[in-house]
């Protein structure tokens, strides 16, 4: 079934796979189902406040997805706050997470979220997650708001020098993390895409001392790099997808063998820092490496 807007009535079971916007921007929340059977990510409701980014990582899929036009831009807040409302009063919807930062950095723009946060906190049934490499937090830790995650996209500083332009160093998002969950916030961490590079088993070592030294995230989610066709075609910088010749019902991946050994290395790691395995996730991955890893299905994106 097409996604529809809050406006067309439907029924029952198909109530949660609907969309809500206004008739100029009918599809502000959008109920993302088309996750490949082969992919072990589950569906999602993404928050479409915005489109683009200002950061300028060569890897990012946003290149291909707006065909490498990722200036940001914006849906006007009223319009959101809106669609939200209309969320929040369907009592047939299940509590859920909204994802503001599937196609947009969740904290390109302050005050704009901060209107945004502030409409989660008028009930308790969902959950705003905000998605990002900044550390623009200052209106974040003012005010602690108890339906709101913040999830930090983090990596080791060489693939950080490398294919990382405009974002804010690693330590200085550790520290946002740091500082959020000081708050009171739930604070995830992304670390992905994971690149092996030289010597990329000490760097990502370097990365979790640093880390867990530092906060204790509610989840960790891990992920390798993904080259969707449209990624490589907009990509000014194809550095970064060398040695990825895997074909997957998500882009180009690097070899399984090799993902496995990446994997089974974080696993180790955090294990031995005694974080629980519960609470780690893999991102755009297969079925069959999720399975040989013993992982269930879970995800940065919902609960």
């Amino acid at each position: 079934m097409p996604f529809v807007s809050q406006r067309i009535p439907i029924s029952g079971a198909s109530r949660q796979h609907m969309s809500y916007g206004t008739e100029l921007y009918p599809n502000i929340l959008h109920y993302f189902r088309k996750t490949p059977a082969s992919i072990v990510c589950p569906h999602f409701w993404e928050l479409r406040w915005a489109y683009g980014c200002p950061f300028a990582c060569a890897y990012c899929y946003l290149q291909g997805t707006f065909r490498g036009n990722k200036e940001p831009r914006y849906v006007p807040v009223g319009h959101v706050l809106i669609a939200l409302e209309d969320a929040f009063k369907d009592e047939n919807l299940k509590p859920s997470i909204f994802n503001s930062g599937e196609l947009a950095d969740s904290l390109m723009s302050p005050p704009i979220m901060e209107k945004i946060a502030d409409k989660f906190e008028g009930q308790t049934r969902h959950k705003l997650l905000l998605l990002t490499k900044s550390t623009n937090t200052t209106f974040l830790v003012k005010r602690p708001r108890m339906q709101t995650i913040v999830s930090f996209t983090i990596n080791n500083a060489e693939v950080w020098k490398r294919w990382e332009q405009k974002t804010p160093p690693p330590e200085k998002r550790v520290e946002a993390a740091r500082a959020a969950s000081d708050a009171g916030y739930e604070v995830r961490v992304r670390i992905d895409p994971i690149f092996p590079i030289d010597d990329w088993k000490v760097y990502y070592g370097n990365l979790l001392n640093f880390l867990l030294s530092r906060v204790w995230p509610e989840r960790i989610t891990l992920g390798m790099p993904r080259g969707l066709a449209k990624t490589l075609m907009f990509s000014k910088d194809l550095s970064w997808a060398q040695g990825m010749t895997e074909k997957s019902g998500w882009g180009k991946k690097f070899p399984e063998p090799l993902r496995k050994e990446v994997y089974s290395f974080f696993l180790t790691k955090l294990a031995d820092f005694g974080f629980d395995r519960g609470k780690i996730a893999l991102c755009k991955e297969t079925v069959t490496l999720s399975r040989e890893l013993n992982m269930g299905r879970r995800c940065n994106c919902v609960w």
